[in-house]
């Protein structure tokens, strides 16, 4: 933790130094809005990636990034023990900006303000790249449209807000999975990845730079842009790349992050359905790879140019049905004027 905190310090400074950001702030919010009904809970820094200290709720850890409730046994994360690896990253036109609090030495060629709409249970950040000013990139976290049980949505957008073209617009999400009860040796499913069509590069890195300029090559031998399950037991996790091609003036792109949890796999994978996510991770912990118990973690895509993805329980088919109808009539690409 010292560790940590020496490099939570340097960030501050960094930001304050050369225009990065304000000094990292972050908030927990709650599936349910309130701690004490909640199973799920993230941890948000102002720049868009979680684990967080303010604020933290989890016994684990000395920072909150997605955590679950295990009752007796407090709040538990699944991606701040060890490195606060998890975040994300820009590139249009070449240039990389983004943010992780332990890696590229936090938010780099990215400028930041306060989080806004701060309730119990959503929060939104806005950044833009500090070199490229016209790349606009908002989170919008709040618990999921049909399964808040166990999932989080995070509406992503990036916008072209000049007057001239960008190209190549390209998006990182990574994180090191420290899953509970045997953190730094668990098990790691990634699936969807040969039909997701804007999914430029997948594995199990979750150390690996958030700069999508930068390479990033597996843990485990075979597990780069493949599907596969229970890769492990190991310490690791998932490393997402996506290109979105080019944005007009003016021109968005849109799609969702899911973060979550559940007590056991059939009901993570009633949950994925139920969304109609595209593209995911699981992470569970060395002995429950199998049930998913005591809890399995989530992590996934939508509107990535995938297909929907799990197989939801019996009493979850009408849900997941009304989803994916849903899901048919979403815009992902939206030309708006700045």
């Amino acid at each position: 933790m010292k560790f940590h905190q020496r490099m939570l310090a340097v960030t501050a400074v960094a930001g304050a130094l050369f225009g990065f950001g304000s000094a990292q702030a972050g908030t927990v919010i709650y599936n349910t809005g309130v701690a004490g009904t909640a199973s799920v809970a993230l941890g948000v820094n102002d720049d868009g990636s979680l684990n967080t200290t303010d604020g933290n709720i989890v016994v684990n850890s000395g920072a909150t990034g997605l955590a679950y409730n295990f009752g007796t046994a407090g709040w538990r994360d699944a991606t701040s023990p060890g490195c606060l690896c998890e975040g994300w990253g820009v590139q249009a036109n070449g240039v990389n900006g983004g943010a992780s609090v332990d890696n590229n030495g936090g938010a780099f060629n990215l400028t930041f303000g306060a989080a806004t709409g701060v309730t119990g249970s959503t929060v939104t950040t806005m950044a833009t790249l500090t070199s490229l000013s016209q790349v606009s990139i908002k989170h919008e976290f709040a618990p999921a449209d049909n399964a808040p049980g166990a999932l989080f949505k995070v509406n992503v957008t990036i916008t072209n807000t000049g007057d001239t073209g960008l190209s190549n617009v390209r998006y990182v999400r990574a994180m090191d999975w420290d899953v509970p009860l045997t953190e730094f040796n668990e098990y790691v499913t990634i699936k969807g990845t040969g039909t997701t069509t804007l999914l430029e590069q997948s594995n199990d890195n979750g150390f690996c730079s958030v700069n999508p300029g930068d390479a990033c090559g597996e843990i485990l031998a075979g597990t780069t842009n493949v599907d596969f399950t229970d890769a492990g037991p190991a310490d690791h996790g998932a490393y997402f790349k996506f290109n979105f091609g080019d944005l007009a003036g003016g021109e968005s792109y849109s799609f969702t992050i899911f973060y979550g949890a559940a007590g056991t796999e059939r009901e993570a994978l009633a949950a994925i359905a139920a969304e109609g996510i595209e593209l995911y991770s699981l992470g569970q912990s060395n002995g429950g790879e199998v049930s998913g118990s005591p809890a399995t973690f989530i992590f996934g895509f939508q509107g990535v140019g995938g297909v929907p993805q799990g197989v939801p329980e019996p009493g979850s088919l009408l849900l997941a049905g009304a989803a994916l109808a849903a899901l048919g009539g979403l815009r992902r690409r939206a030309a708006r004027r700045a």
